[in-house]
């Protein structure tokens, strides 16, 4: 069986709702990425097999949005590309994708990722199919219904969260400090450059012309804990998930090209990391925030590593709680855990979001001159997803 590398990563910057990017479709912003990554790896594309890419809010975006998003970055005609909708993993669920063609030798090379526009989701009045007869019809928020509400339950997803919190007894005052963290680790990572590594720039329409957009726009230097603390719980009075910590609605996308080694090798690519595994678990739909945690307990037990062998942990902060959920039931050493902040500050394009982990992971071991690095998301639906891999030094 095989052995999966992957050769070239990049994303854009993530843009906030309704800013930047509010008139850049999610297929342009995937093309920005996936151009991005195939020149890092200086490979052209006519070698790829296959192009997979994770979108979840895909209502008016078109036929197979990653059909798209290849033929805008200049893909053939002739290479296949389909479209995964796993909620947030659904980015890193292309990745583990390609990882399995790769393996059983299905394919060679295959350009994964994922991209999302929120800021450009339509609304429905799904009554008007057959016809409005009489009084008013309800708009359906595509964006809330398809991408942040539970689909079992009809409740958002910072429901689920604030009560998994309650339960593992993690408190408002933590979460806030966790967003601070994210806060002031993402501007530092800005302000060293380490976050421009991995962004390609994308020009995109602005008030006064074209505008050239490569940096985050979700971190924020003027956030601190007495702000965070005036803010109120949102979907539940009682809950402590608020505005301030739980990511922003978010426009981005993240590419990473898988390749077999035998073909990196053979076409002179160098590797930037290898997968040494992945793992999938899902669970009841209100324990959607555990499920990270339940992802990289059975990667470990998959793969024969132990928690204490890994680096870096990169976790999806779907909700400052997550990481702080998963931390009470690993006990693992919090200063290895989204070191260059998350999505909390940097924001959450769902179908992007679990690519863009693996490639900040990929990116920090490698100034750290190599390691094991895990990074693991939730979904919605409650599943979990984790992708072990490593780096040399």
């Amino acid at each position: 069986m095989g052995e999966t590398v992957i050769i070239g990563g990049a994303r854009t910057a993530f843009g906030k709702f309704g800013s930047g990017f509010k008139q850049v479709k999610a297929c342009e912003l995937g093309a920005a990425a996936i151009k991005g990554a195939l020149n890092g790896a200086g490979m052209p594309a006519d070698k790829l097999d296959g192009v997979l890419m994770g979108m979840v809010l895909q209502a008016g975006a078109g036929q197979n949005p990653t059909r798209q998003a290849a033929r805008v970055a200049g893909i053939d005609w002739g290479i296949p590309a389909d479209t995964i909708n796993k909620v947030c993993a659904s980015g890193m669920r292309a990745l583990t994708t390609a990882d399995q063609m790769i393996r059983s030798g299905d394919a060679e090379a295959v350009m994964t990722g994922g991209m999302e526009s929120m800021s450009g989701v339509p609304y429905a009045i799904p009554a008007a199919r057959w016809g409005l007869r009489f009084g008013e019809a309800v708009l359906t928020d595509l964006m809330i219904h398809d991408g942040l509400q539970c689909a079992f339950a009809n409740v958002h997803m910072i429901v689920h969260a604030g009560r998994s919190a309650r339960e593992y007894g993690v408190s408002r005052e933590e979460q806030d400090e966790w967003a601070l963290r994210s806060h002031n680790r993402a501007m530092e990572a800005i302000r060293q450059g380490k976050l421009a590594e991995e962004i390609v720039p994308v020009t995109a329409p602005g008030k006064d012309g074209a505008v050239v957009i490569d940096t985050d726009e979700g971190p924020r230097a003027d956030t601190d804990a007495a702000k965070l603390a005036r803010l109120r719980p949102v979907y539940d009075s009682e809950g402590t998930i608020t505005a301030g910590n739980a990511p922003g609605t978010s426009d981005g996308a993240a590419a990473l090209l898988a390749a077999s080694r035998a073909f990196a090798e053979r076409g002179g690519y160098a590797p930037l990391a290898r997968i040494i595994g992945h793992a999938a678990v899902g669970t009841e739909a209100s324990g959607i925030a555990v499920t990270p945690a339940l992802a990289i307990r059975k990667l470990l037990n998959k793969t024969g590593f132990k928690l204490d062998d890994i680096d870096l942990f990169e976790v999806n902060e779907a909700f400052a709680a997550v990481p702080l959920i998963c931390g009470k039931m690993l006990s693992w050493d919090e200063r290895k855990v989204n070191v260059n902040g998350g999505a909390v500050a940097l924001g959450h394009p769902i179908g992007a979001s679990g690519a863009r982990i693996v490639l900040t992971l990929i990116a920090e071991l490698k100034r750290r001159g190599g390691g094991l690095g895990i990074a693991a998301i939730c979904s919605g639906g409650a599943q979990g997803d984790a992708v072990l891999l490593q780096v040399d030094g």
